[in-house]
């Protein structure tokens, strides 16, 4: 008899299976707002079109199998937890920065959830009450300081940034998180700047977090973390202040380890978690 699969869905991502004809579930992981007790994707935001969606229920009636449904970040913390950089610890806290920072904590394999079962935001914790205004209604939150369209936008707009547009070929376009980090790397004073201050940003944000989670383990990933090496120093040094309440120095930081692969696992766990 053939072995029943759990499929693994990350919207934005790719669908990740292997060659069986039986089908245990279909897990999906998904940029918010969205219901997960209902099913449905509310997020015009990000994903065009996709307003009130009932995916869960369409999916469920097309395939006649178990459906479940997560926020992408939830997903991946999963993924991370099961057979990433968090497997055998109780407390695992995932932030991803890339085109947005997602966050997502999960307690002995359970993603924890707040009232009514919301999806806590820990990239719109207020950072910087002086910062450029987001998306949330708020201003200076930690996702519009250090994401990726934040730190191009901060490019961008600095003051005497000639010679980094020059090392864009003129084009302000051009200038995304990957290149500012490109140029801060060679010397450009501008863009060495602006990475500094996403990197203060970044630290203050995963102090907060420690501090109110102290999770065993600290999973980052995103595009952005790809230049860890102008983040992670600063936190180091941000971390080494003494403080008596929080146990910095228990809490291990790592580099997520399934890369886009990792809301692929969650979403599978989703489904195989029920039974593992």
């Amino acid at each position: 008899m053939s072995q029943p699969i759990a499929i693994g869905v990350d919207l934005g991502g790719t669908l990740d299976s292997v060659n069986a004809p039986s089908l245990l579930g279909i897990g999906i992981g998904s940029t918010g707002p969205l219901d997960t007790f209902r099913g449905i994707i509310n997020n015009p935001y990000t994903l065009t079109g996709w307003s009130n969606v009932p995916i869960v229920d369409r999916l469920n009636k097309t395939f006649n199998v178990l459906v479940r449904l997560e926020n992408d970040a939830d997903a991946a913390a999963l993924g991370e937890y099961w057979q990433g950089a968090g497997r055998k610890v109780k407390r695992l806290y995932a932030v991803t920065v890339g085109t947005g920072v997602g966050t997502a904590l999960i307690v002995d394999g359970k993603i924890y959830r707040g009232v009514d079962g919301s999806h806590p935001e820990g990239g719109h914790q207020l950072v910087d009450p002086n910062g450029p205004g987001c998306y949330c209604g708020h201003r200076g939150c930690w996702e519009s300081l250090i994401s990726g369209p934040a730190i191009s936008s901060a490019a961008r707009n600095a003051r005497n940034n000639e010679h980094l547009i020059a090392l864009a070929l003129g084009d302000p376009n051009h200038m995304d998180a990957r290149f500012v980090a490109e140029a801060a790397r060679a010397g450009d004073p501008v863009a060495l700047t602006i990475m500094q201050k996403a990197a203060r940003d970044f630290s203050l944000g995963i102090v907060n977090i420690i501090s109110f989670f102290v999770p065993d383990v600290l999973v980052l990933s995103g595009g952005v973390m790809e230049s860890a090496d102008l983040f992670l120093p600063t936190l180091e040094n941000t971390l080494k202040t003494p403080n008596p309440m929080v146990p910095f120095d228990r809490v291990s930081i790592s580099p997520a380890q399934l890369g886009n692969y990792a809301g692929l696992y969650g979403g599978a766990y989703m489904i195989l978690g029920e039974t593992l």
